[in-house]
């Protein structure tokens, strides 16, 4: 028996355990390589990655040391006995290599790579393993497989509620939050949506970073349900509701190595969605030339993959296809995004008008749900509710409810405007580099920083006139942004 010790290193979701090359209790001269282990002590079984430690500074020789994410797991404190015991590849791994061959996998095998994947016997390279075998192909009756497999489980229950709802937007648009304002209009009608967002692992500003600048996030199931039962609405981190856990581990190496694929996001939207208890799902697919969905005519075949998944796993789904081709709004970055959404939520007359707007569109096809309301009766209730404060008034009992943030909403102290070299007309706006230069100005890491635009496409210029204004809460981040700048390049395309 070995004496537990937390090493507090985080190993990007991958449990990592430790010995020292000198423990008494297991012989490691053999150990080559990184070596699967199955520890045992907790209530369950926890499974590792065996590394080796040659400093009794750092491990004794009598004591396991796990590291954060394993000691969470086995749920004991530091000092208790643990013994280990090899382990074998996960069996699983022998389908993800049929799948890498190029073979049509079965239910079954399916669920059983997740099921070894929520037991973390999978390493992260197991997985990417996987990720990139599904990713070069996968079939209609694959992928509802793998939703079905990744739901699991644990479904909130939502008792007698015939509609549940939400939304999700199948894309990265930048400046788009319409979720948040649509959750607002959504909750004042009365349909209970429980909004679940997840914070940004790639760099860009997340619906769940926006919404941390107005209220807490961080709430749990318990919380949950009772927020949505008394308030209609919430907007919280997926991450801390304990459901479709195999989904946050996949996502996790997902976004580290840049191995999502579009089949697989439908699969994680619809399974984490049907998780949260939501029965009424609309999902937004913008297409634009430097979007995720580049084409109208790939946008339809993945409505129809949508449909046909959805229909499979009695969930009703609702797919519009919309207009990506610029920023949504005027704000990209958790502060100025939130500024945006309380704006249009407040009625004011300089709120971004495409943002209002697309809100209006998204809440009024959910409320369609509805079964009282017509077709086409979504929108003018929407716009009504919004109009008259009743929106508003719902956001604030949510961020009430949830708690008021606690970081301020400040934006960075660097700036820089960037302004027209000609006079004309705005053609096109880069999305994509418009996007990475807020990513290089902080945002996503610091709340105040991003880029907040003066103008949008089809408006006219002079030169000198502000394109946009750029913010910064850290000196290398502005020194960053501003080289990519010295360049000429604005990602504005203006034309006579």
């Amino acid at each position: 028996m070995l004496e537990l010790k937390h090493l507090p290193v985080s190993s990007f979701n991958e449990n990592i355990a430790y010995i020292h090359r000198d423990c008494p209790v297991y012989k490691i001269d053999n150990i080559k390589t990184m070596t699967r282990i199955e520890i045992h002590g907790g209530s369950e079984p926890v499974y590792a990655f065996l590394q080796i430690v040659d400093s009794s500074k750092i491990l004794r020789p009598d004591e396991l040391g796990l590291n954060t994410e394993a000691f969470k797991q086995i749920g004991l404190p530091e000092g208790s006995k643990v013994s280990l015991t090899l382990t074998p590849p996960a069996p699983s791994l022998t389908s993800v290599r049929r799948k890498i061959a190029g073979n049509i996998l079965s239910t079954e095998e399916y669920s059983a790579i997740i099921a070894d994947i929520s037991a973390r016997r999978y390493s992260n390279m197991d997985i990417a393993s996987f990720l990139v075998a599904a990713g070069s192909f996968i079939t209609p009756g694959e992928l509802l497989s793998l939703a079905e497999a990744l739901r699991g489980d644990r479904i909130i229950d939502w008792g007698s509620e015939e509609i549940v709802a939400d939304h999700y937007c199948l894309g990265d648009v930048p400046g788009n939050k319409a979720d948040l304002i649509l959750t607002a209009i959504v909750a004042a009608y009365g349909l209970p949506i429980p909004k679940t967002v997840s914070p940004s692992l790639n760099g860009s500003t997340s619906a769940a970073d926006t919404m941390a600048m107005l209220a807490g996030i961080d709430l749990d199931v318990r919380s949950l349900k009772k927020q949505v039962q008394e308030k209609r609405g919430a907007i919280v981190n997926l991450e801390k509701l304990e459901i479709a856990p195999a989904d946050k581990i996949i996502t996790m190496v997902e976004q580290q190595n840049g191995l999502a694929t579009l089949e697989r996001s439908i699969a994680s939207v619809l399974a984490t969605k049907m998780a949260a208890g939501v029965t009424h799902l609309l999902i937004d697919i913008p297409v634009g030339p430097r979007t995720r969905v580049r084409s109208t005519q790939e946008a339809m075949r993945l409505r129809k993959l949508i449909e046909y998944v959805g229909d499979m796993m009695d969930i009703n789904v609702d797919v519009v296809i919309t207009d990506g081709s610029e920023p949504i709004g005027f704000g990209i970055g958790a502060a100025l995004e939130a500024r945006d959404v309380m704006k249009v939520l407040k009625n004011k007359e300089d709120a971004p008008e495409d943002l209002k707007e697309k809100s209006l569109f998204l809440a009024g096809r959910i409320l369609e749900f509805d079964p009282k309301l017509r077709g086409g009766q979504g929108y003018v209730v929407a716009r009504e509710l919004l109009k008259s404060g009743k929106a508003l008034d719902a956001m604030e009992q949510i961020i009430k409810a949830q708690g008021k943030a606690k970081e301020q909403m400040q934006l960075g102290h660097l700036t820089r405007d960037i302004v027209a070299d000609t006079d004309g007309v705005v053609k096109k706006i880069d999305n994509a580099f418009i996007s990475r230069l807020a990513v290089l100005c902080g945002s996503g890491q610091y709340p105040g920083a991003g880029v907040d635009l003066f103008r949008k496409t089809g408006d006219k210029v002079t030169a000198g006139d502000i394109l946009y204004r750029i913010y910064s809460c850290n000196q290398n981040d502005f020194a960053f942004a501003s080289t990519v700048l010295e360049n000429g390049r604005s990602g504005f395309d203006i034309g006579k």
